[in-house]
Protein backbone atom coordinates (compact mmCIF):
# COMPACT_ATOMS: atom_id res chain seq x y z
CA UNK A 1 0.00 0.00 0.00
CA UNK A 2 1.48 3.41 -1.11
CA UNK A 3 0.84 6.23 1.01
CA UNK A 4 2.70 10.13 1.33
CA UNK A 5 2.03 11.82 4.90
CA UNK A 6 -0.12 14.98 4.45
CA UNK A 7 0.84 17.56 7.40
CA UNK A 8 0.59 21.27 5.83
CA UNK A 9 -1.53 21.09 3.02
CA UNK A 10 -5.54 21.95 3.48
CA UNK A 11 -7.30 19.16 1.80
CA UNK A 12 -10.95 21.14 0.24
CA UNK A 13 -13.50 19.10 -0.79
CA UNK A 14 -12.26 20.10 -4.38
CA UNK A 15 -9.08 18.13 -3.84
CA UNK A 16 -10.76 15.55 -2.53
CA UNK A 17 -12.81 14.94 -5.69
CA UNK A 18 -9.82 15.38 -7.78
CA UNK A 19 -7.48 13.04 -5.68
CA UNK A 20 -10.50 10.66 -5.95
CA UNK A 21 -10.53 10.97 -9.93
CA UNK A 22 -6.78 9.93 -9.98
CA UNK A 23 -7.40 7.26 -8.00
CA UNK A 24 -6.23 8.10 -4.44
CA UNK A 25 -7.96 8.34 -1.00
CA UNK A 26 -6.97 9.55 2.45
CA UNK A 27 -6.75 7.57 5.97
CA UNK A 28 -5.52 8.79 9.12
CA UNK A 29 -3.54 6.38 11.11
CA UNK A 30 -6.31 6.58 14.23
CA UNK A 31 -9.18 8.96 15.12
CA UNK A 32 -7.12 10.50 17.50
CA UNK A 33 -4.30 12.05 15.44
CA UNK A 34 -5.47 14.79 13.18
CA UNK A 35 -3.37 13.99 10.50
CA UNK A 36 -4.11 12.04 6.94
CA UNK A 37 -2.12 10.46 4.30
CA UNK A 38 -2.69 9.43 0.83
CA UNK A 39 -3.59 5.97 -0.04
CA UNK A 40 -3.39 4.32 -3.63
CA UNK A 41 -2.88 0.54 -3.25
CA UNK A 42 -1.29 -1.80 -5.50
CA UNK A 43 -4.05 -3.85 -5.57
CA UNK A 44 -7.48 -2.30 -5.71
CA UNK A 45 -10.99 -3.50 -4.32
CA UNK A 46 -13.80 -3.43 -6.31
CA UNK A 47 -17.16 -5.14 -6.71
CA UNK A 48 -18.23 -5.84 -10.47
CA UNK A 49 -21.65 -4.66 -10.40
CA UNK A 50 -22.47 -7.98 -12.73
CA UNK A 51 -21.22 -10.13 -10.61
CA UNK A 52 -22.52 -8.94 -7.49
CA UNK A 53 -24.00 -12.10 -5.29
CA UNK A 54 -26.73 -12.05 -2.97
CA UNK A 55 -25.93 -15.10 -0.24
CA UNK A 56 -29.17 -17.04 0.48
CA UNK A 57 -29.23 -16.72 3.97
CA UNK A 58 -29.28 -12.48 3.53
CA UNK A 59 -32.11 -13.04 0.80
CA UNK A 60 -34.01 -14.99 3.67
CA UNK A 61 -33.73 -12.20 6.00
CA UNK A 62 -34.76 -9.64 3.54
CA UNK A 63 -37.91 -11.48 2.38
CA UNK A 64 -38.74 -10.69 6.19
CA UNK A 65 -38.39 -6.70 5.54
CA UNK A 66 -36.37 -6.14 9.06
CA UNK A 67 -35.31 -2.12 7.52
CA UNK A 68 -36.85 1.36 6.42
CA UNK A 69 -34.00 1.68 4.25
CA UNK A 70 -33.46 5.15 3.34
CA UNK A 71 -31.01 7.25 1.35
CA UNK A 72 -29.15 10.70 3.07
CA UNK A 73 -31.43 11.07 6.14
CA UNK A 74 -28.75 10.58 8.39
CA UNK A 75 -25.42 11.14 6.61
CA UNK A 76 -23.40 13.00 9.83
CA UNK A 77 -25.06 10.29 11.95
CA UNK A 78 -23.97 6.95 9.42
CA UNK A 79 -20.06 8.65 9.50
CA UNK A 80 -20.15 9.00 13.49
CA UNK A 81 -21.50 5.06 13.57
CA UNK A 82 -18.71 4.11 10.81
CA UNK A 83 -15.91 5.65 13.12
CA UNK A 84 -17.56 4.27 16.80
CA UNK A 85 -15.10 1.95 18.72
CA UNK A 86 -17.36 -1.35 18.61
CA UNK A 87 -16.30 -4.79 20.54
CA UNK A 88 -15.09 -6.27 17.15
CA UNK A 89 -13.39 -2.89 15.87
CA UNK A 90 -10.86 -1.65 18.34
CA UNK A 91 -9.44 0.89 16.29
CA UNK A 92 -10.93 3.39 13.38
CA UNK A 93 -9.26 5.18 11.05
CA UNK A 94 -12.10 8.06 10.79
CA UNK A 95 -11.24 11.48 12.79
CA UNK A 96 -12.50 14.71 13.07
CA UNK A 97 -10.80 15.90 10.06
CA UNK A 98 -12.44 12.90 7.72
CA UNK A 99 -15.89 13.49 9.44
CA UNK A 100 -15.74 16.81 8.51
CA UNK A 101 -14.65 16.80 4.52
CA UNK A 102 -16.69 14.16 4.07
CA UNK A 103 -19.57 16.27 5.63
CA UNK A 104 -18.89 19.09 3.14
CA UNK A 105 -19.07 16.41 0.13
CA UNK A 106 -22.25 15.33 1.01
CA UNK A 107 -23.15 19.05 0.95
CA UNK A 108 -21.79 19.22 -2.60
CA UNK A 109 -24.18 16.12 -3.25
CA UNK A 110 -20.60 14.10 -3.62
CA UNK A 111 -21.16 12.03 -0.78
CA UNK A 112 -24.11 9.66 0.22
CA UNK A 113 -25.62 7.59 3.03
CA UNK A 114 -27.54 4.44 2.74
CA UNK A 115 -29.15 3.91 6.05
CA UNK A 116 -31.52 0.69 7.23
CA UNK A 117 -33.37 1.75 10.34
CA UNK A 118 -35.36 -0.10 12.84
CA UNK A 119 -37.81 0.78 15.33
CA UNK A 120 -37.15 4.63 14.57
CA UNK A 121 -32.84 3.75 15.40
CA UNK A 122 -30.40 4.13 12.68
CA UNK A 123 -29.09 0.56 13.23
CA UNK A 124 -26.38 0.10 10.25
CA UNK A 125 -25.52 1.89 7.13
CA UNK A 126 -22.75 2.77 4.78
CA UNK A 127 -20.94 6.17 3.53
CA UNK A 128 -19.53 6.64 0.48
CA UNK A 129 -18.23 9.17 -2.68
CA UNK A 130 -19.86 9.21 -5.65
CA UNK A 131 -18.28 10.94 -9.13
CA UNK A 132 -19.67 10.07 -12.47
CA UNK A 133 -20.54 6.74 -12.47
CA UNK A 134 -18.21 5.69 -10.19
CA UNK A 135 -19.19 5.11 -6.31
CA UNK A 136 -16.05 4.80 -3.39
CA UNK A 137 -17.18 3.21 -0.67
CA UNK A 138 -15.98 3.88 2.59
CA UNK A 139 -17.28 2.47 5.36
CA UNK A 140 -20.28 0.68 6.85
CA UNK A 141 -21.13 -0.30 10.40
CA UNK A 142 -23.83 -2.43 12.12
CA UNK A 143 -25.81 -2.03 15.08
CA UNK A 144 -28.12 -5.61 14.15
CA UNK A 145 -27.16 -8.34 12.19
CA UNK A 146 -27.36 -8.24 8.34
CA UNK A 147 -27.85 -4.19 8.55
CA UNK A 148 -24.93 -3.29 6.36
CA UNK A 149 -25.63 -5.91 4.15
CA UNK A 150 -28.75 -5.07 3.46
CA UNK A 151 -27.62 -1.58 2.89
CA UNK A 152 -25.18 -2.65 0.58
CA UNK A 153 -27.66 -4.46 -1.87
CA UNK A 154 -29.82 -1.38 -1.79
CA UNK A 155 -26.84 0.37 -2.90
CA UNK A 156 -25.99 -1.83 -5.87
CA UNK A 157 -29.67 -2.04 -6.83
CA UNK A 158 -29.49 1.59 -7.00
CA UNK A 159 -26.10 1.97 -9.04
CA UNK A 160 -27.50 -1.02 -11.45
CA UNK A 161 -30.81 1.60 -12.05
CA UNK A 162 -28.85 4.48 -11.98
CA UNK A 163 -26.47 3.80 -15.01
CA UNK A 164 -23.29 3.36 -12.47
CA UNK A 165 -19.96 1.74 -13.77
CA UNK A 166 -17.56 0.74 -11.02
CA UNK A 167 -18.09 0.23 -7.19
CA UNK A 168 -15.33 0.69 -5.69
CA UNK A 169 -14.23 -1.03 -2.11
CA UNK A 170 -10.78 0.40 -1.84
CA UNK A 171 -9.53 -3.24 -0.38
CA UNK A 172 -11.19 -6.57 -0.44
CA UNK A 173 -12.17 -8.59 2.98
CA UNK A 174 -13.87 -11.86 3.46
CA UNK A 175 -17.10 -10.06 4.37
CA UNK A 176 -17.03 -8.26 0.85
CA UNK A 177 -15.86 -11.67 -1.16
CA UNK A 178 -19.08 -13.07 -0.35
CA UNK A 179 -20.83 -10.34 -2.42
CA UNK A 180 -18.25 -10.48 -5.47
CA UNK A 181 -15.50 -8.05 -4.44
CA UNK A 182 -12.13 -8.77 -6.35
CA UNK A 183 -8.94 -7.66 -6.13
CA UNK A 184 -7.23 -5.95 -9.62
CA UNK A 185 -4.22 -4.33 -10.60
CA UNK A 186 -3.55 -0.41 -9.98
CA UNK A 187 -3.62 -0.21 -13.44
CA UNK A 188 -6.48 -1.95 -14.68
CA UNK A 189 -8.31 0.16 -11.75
CA UNK A 190 -6.89 3.16 -13.64
CA UNK A 191 -8.16 2.05 -16.86
CA UNK A 192 -12.20 1.56 -15.46
CA UNK A 193 -11.65 4.58 -13.50
CA UNK A 194 -10.98 7.20 -16.11
CA UNK A 195 -13.75 5.74 -18.21
CA UNK A 196 -16.58 5.49 -15.16
CA UNK A 197 -15.28 9.13 -14.03
CA UNK A 198 -16.38 10.67 -17.10
CA UNK A 199 -19.56 9.13 -17.50
CA UNK A 200 -22.77 10.29 -16.17
CA UNK A 201 -24.79 8.18 -13.61
CA UNK A 202 -28.09 8.85 -11.43
CA UNK A 203 -27.90 8.35 -7.94
CA UNK A 204 -31.61 8.87 -7.64
CA UNK A 205 -33.21 6.83 -10.33
CA UNK A 206 -36.01 6.06 -8.38
CA UNK A 207 -38.10 7.61 -5.05
CA UNK A 208 -37.12 6.16 -2.11
CA UNK A 209 -35.49 3.00 -0.85
CA UNK A 210 -36.81 0.38 -3.12
CA UNK A 211 -38.57 -2.58 -1.14
CA UNK A 212 -36.71 -5.79 -0.67
CA UNK A 213 -39.01 -7.79 -2.53
CA UNK A 214 -38.94 -5.84 -5.49
CA UNK A 215 -34.68 -5.53 -5.25
CA UNK A 216 -34.55 -9.41 -4.85
CA UNK A 217 -36.78 -9.81 -7.98
CA UNK A 218 -34.65 -7.17 -10.09
CA UNK A 219 -31.03 -9.21 -9.03
CA UNK A 220 -33.55 -12.71 -10.16
CA UNK A 221 -33.81 -11.28 -13.57
CA UNK A 222 -30.54 -9.50 -14.09
CA UNK A 223 -29.22 -12.89 -12.73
Amino acid sequence: MAGTQDILLEITPQVLLKAYACGIFPMAESADDPGLFWVEPEMRGIIPLEDFHIPSSLRKTMRRNPFDVRIDTAFHWVIEACGEHTPGRKTTWINERIKRLYGELHLLGNAHSVECWQGGELVGGLYGVRLGAAFFGESMFSRVPDASKVALVHLVHRMKAGGFKLLDTQFTTEHLKRFGAIDIPREDYSQLLEEAVQMDADFFPYEGGGTSDSILQSFSQMS
